[in-house]
């Protein structure tokens, strides 16, 4: 069958036949690497079979599967449910409880082909990667496992076999090493491999025993190398002989570890019941060997990557850093399709060293655009021959690419002036490494930058000060990795067998006692649904099976370990192992979880259908109370989308689609279309949950059987949770009323509350008003006017009530024998005031001149001989209507 790749670069076509790359049209772009069967190398290999690194993969796969071995699709980069790990960084990661004793599956023998990177924590190849022939971020490990099932004679055979009658390694060119107390492994290489013993060397636990923490499963391991021969070696390195090579004659490409011990705390190693094996093969180095290549980076795994972007950048680049850019392409590929964004902690913070590492180099070689989002994806369509979900969020990786590239040219102006700040405190032309590391840390800006702009300046660098502080840092690194231990599982549920799970099913279960303690409680059988996939676990209660009686209430549910489920209680009689309950659910409880796990995944479905297919799962949380889901997208939802997202939530949930579940293989799963989520860890066989045509998902939580039993569905919140990652949170079915009953009693609280400010400034407004008038009067004198003191003036910024409080004043301290005040209110209007003293009112009456001075505004007024009130609206005559007082006094 042939299939035709397209899209991937100018020029370029790619056919898959047989899993062999073939190359197509005469094109620049394969200038530099020519990849034909009938190549000669130039340096002789004597490999019988040459083959694609797909070919490489694939084969090692299919001969573990005729060997009874099960192949398990690789695990995510993110390790799942794992906070000791940085990365997955190695085939056993996805294995780790099986080896402990903590999960059981239903086979023994697995083979993979994992994605790895190693780019932080114990396992930090970063600043070798482009140096070295064989160093990377990014990598794909192949190994075969057996759990308790086959040892030391079959994995030798198994291996022996593939790499000398399958992939065709001369064995006069291979070379292996066991521990220097492992004599079984030793007699079987000569017995399997009729490996010479002048071929065979010992080596400590450095090189040749491999624990998997301080205790546990530990135990000896072989590795094997294959000879370049003499012309591959480094200037300097011709004469060297096995092991002791510093020129890179000598691959190691597979370690085969022998898991046979139980190391105690104490440092005693016990034999295992029941050894295990776990191995590892470098894809890249097998490849690059049957391809006859000195450098994995030349191999077609990797070189194709590294022509694109030769292409994009220009014939300046060195090879060092095509080797960078192609390496770092890949591992930011991978990475933020596998969910890690780009940060300032965690592995966030490594994605962006990665990226930033390959900008800088770049630069470095004169380059000053923008690439690497061009560059990803053109990998993602390389390798979607094995990974065709890359292609799923090609353009979501290139946005976040483009986002951090541009962050970066940003940075870089602010570094290069953070670099001359600095550069003016050099003591001795030395600029301090402290001072160099954090321009390297913090801003990015490479050492190699850093060296040719203090060149520029006449100084140097510290350099052995920067080197010290980067050991602190990967020291800070390293034990912040190691103090993120998972909870140690308690000793007696690894004795324990896996609990029945009713939860799909029942909401009640009679079971008997396994294990009892004060807050603890396993049942051989529960319809309790423990904490994962975000949705949390159940609460109920215990109850006496014969007299019904209550004996604990149940506060949480979770996994103790893989397939276990613990109750957490707080009993109210006393519980112990072989006594017969009765676990009951709370119906309310379950029921309202159901209804917020659905509306996640309709929400997820709807998300998708308006903001693009770009969205993926982040994290979610689904309680009784309601939901929370974190989402990929690079910007907020409009309030127009939100309501649009809603109203498609809602549309399905008066649809009252039939929601169904189904188990079926992972790869059917997948095949069929259904969404899985980034980091999450899946068994062979994984349950779908459909919901009509709306929505497909993996998932193991509870859910309603028709969408109408939602009821409703109001989205409640919306913003940022990280770089990258936005959030949204609902609520669902009876929590929709009351939200907005939650909401209206938050309004009528908010607006009583604002009434009652509003009272409270109103009256501190009119005591200022009050004070301004008053400050006002105190102003004003009376003039002699016909033999009486008279005060007419024009008052600022009062209204009527406040021109009365100044009259009154006025009028008290007997300050005029005639008053006429006016004032022009905020509304433009006019308002006059006047007062007599009362025994002038015979000859003086205050109602006269307020009428007459009223007219004059356009308006009218009146009043008693002694008081009287009135106002217009024409502002513009207030000056000559108090004026015009005179005359009528």
């Amino acid at each position: 069958m042939t299939q035709r790749m397209q899209g991937l670069g100018d020029g370029l076509t790619l056919w898959v036949q047989d899993g062999w790359f073939q190359r197509y049209m005469n094109s620049s772009f394969h200038r530099s690497f020519q990849f034909r069967a009938e190549s000669v190398p130039k340096w002789e290999t004597g490999i019988s079979n040459i083959m694609t690194g797909h070919q490489v993969r694939q084969t090692f796969l299919d001969f573990f599967a005729d060997r009874s071995h099960r192949i398990v699709r690789s695990s995510s980069l993110v390790p799942a449910e794992d906070p000791t790990l940085l990365f997955t960084n190695a085939g056993m990661n996805q294995f780790k409880e099986i080896f402990l004793g903590q999960e059981k599956r239903d086979y023994s023998r697995a083979t993979t082909s994992q994605k790895c990177v190693r780019a932080g924590g114990k396992h930090n190849d970063l600043e070798n990667v482009g140096y070295t022939r064989r160093h990377h971020t990014f990598f794909e490990m192949l190994g075969n496992f057996s759990f308790g099932d086959y040892f030391k004679a079959e994995a030798i055979e198994f291996a022996w076999d593939l790499i000398t009658k399958v992939y065709g390694l001369p064995k006069e060119r291979l070379y292996v090493t066991v521990f220097r107390e492992d004599d079984e492994a030793e007699i079987l290489w000569q017995k399997i491999g009729g490996v010479s013993k002048s071929r065979i060397f010992r080596l400590d636990e450095k090189d040749n025993f491999w624990q998997m923490g301080d205790t546990g499963p530990c135990g000896p391991c072989s590795e094997i190398h294959y000879d370049l021969g003499k012309d591959s070696a480094g200037p300097g390195h011709e004469h060297e002989e096995f092991p002791l090579d510093g020129g890179g004659r000598f691959v190691e490409f597979w370690n085969l570890v022998f898991m046979q011990y139980d190391r105690s705390a104490e440092g005693v190693l016990t034999p295992l019941p029941r050894p295990s094996i776990d191995t590892g093969m470098g894809l890249e180095r097998m490849a690059a060997i049957l391809q006859g290549k000195l450098s994995n980076y030349e191999s077609d795994l990797i070189e194709p990557i590294r022509e694109r972007a030769a292409q994009l950048l220009g014939d300046k680049m060195k090879a060092a850093t095509l080797n960078v850019v192609a390496d770092h392409a890949r591992a930011a590929e991978f990475l933020i399709h596998d969910g890690v964004i780009p940060s300032n902690e965690g592995r966030g913070y490594v994605l962006r060293k990665i990226i930033r590492r390959g900008i800088r180099h770049a630069r470095r070689d004169g380059f000053e655009g923008n690439f690497l989002h061009q560059l990803t994806p053109f990998v993602a369509e390389f390798m979607s021959g094995p990974y065709p979900e890359l292609l799923e969020s090609s353009e979501r990786v290139a946005r976040v690419v483009k986002e951090e590239e541009l962050r970066y040219a940003s940075t870089f102006l602010v570094a290069e002036k953070m670099f001359r700040d600095e550069a003016k405190t050099a003591v001795g032309n030395f600029l301090p490494g402290a001072a160099a590391f954090k321009l390297y840390d913090t801003f990015g800006l490479g050492i190699d930058e850093q060296e040719d702009m203090a060149r520029e300046l006449g100084l140097a660098i510290d350099l052995p000060g920067f080197e010290d502080a980067m050991e602190q840092q990967k020291q800070r690194a390293r034990a912040s990795w190691k103090g993120a231990d998972k909870t140690q599982v308690n000793p007696a549920f690894a004795q324990l067998p896996k609990t029945k799970f009713l939860a799909y099913t029942n909401l009640e279960a009679t079971a008997k006692v396994l294990y009892a303690s004060e807050t603890e409680v396993v049942l051989d059988q529960t319809a309790f649904y423990a904490d994962a996939g975000g949705q949390v676990g159940d609460h109920g209660s215990l109850h006496d099976s014969e007299s019904g009686d209550k004996v604990a209430e149940v506060t949480s549910t979770s996994y103790g370990m893989p397939g276990l489920i613990v109750h957490k209680v707080k009993a109210t009689k006393s519980i112990a192992a072989g006594m017969t309950l009765v676990a009951k659910v709370d119906p309310a409880w379950r029921q309202a979880s159901m209804r917020h796990h659905t509306s996640t995944h309709l929400l997820q479905a709807a998300l998708q259908k308006v903001l693009g297919r770009h969205v993926k799962q982040a994290g979610s949380v689904v309680d009784p109370t309601r939901l929370r889901f974190d989402f990929t997208h690079y910007a907020a939802v409009s309030a127009e989308e939100k309501t649009e997202i809603e109203r498609l939530v809602n549309e399905e949930v008066l649809a009252n689609l039939d929601v169904a579940t189904q188990v079926m293989s992972l790869d059917e799963a997948l095949s069929s279309g259904a969404m899985a989520l980034f980091g999450e860890k899946y068994g062979d066989s994984v349950r779908v949950v459909r919901i009509g045509e709306f929505s497909k998902e993996l998932c193991g939580g509870t859910h309603v059987k028709r969408t109408g039993d939602i009821g409703a569905v109001k989205i409640v919140y919306e913003g940022s949770s990280s770089a990258g990652v936005r959030r949204m949170e609902a609520v669902a079915g009876p929590r929709v009323a009351e939200y907005f009953e939650e909401q209206l009693s938050i309004k009528d609280e908010a607006l009583a509350k604002a009434e009652r400010d509003k009272k409270e400034l109103e009256h501190a407004l009119n005591q200022l008003k009050e004070q301004l008038a008053y400050a006002q009067a105190a102003t004003l004198e009376a003039e002699d006017l016909k033999g009486l003191k008279v005060l007419r003036s024009k008052m600022a910024n009062l209204d009527r009530a406040q021109l009365r409080l100044v009259a009154d004043d006025l009028v008290n301290r007997n300050a005029a024998d005639v008053i006429v005040l006016g004032t022009t209110t905020a509304a433009g209007a006019v308002e006059f005031i006047a007062a007599v003293r009362k025994d002038l009112t015979p000859k003086i009456h205050a109602g006269n001149i307020i009428k007459a001075i009223s007219e004059m505004v356009g308006g009218k007024g009146g009043g008693r001989p002694d008081r009287a009130e009135g106002g217009g609206k024409d502002a513009t005559m207030i000056d000559a209507a108090l004026a015009k007082v005179a005359d009528l006094i």
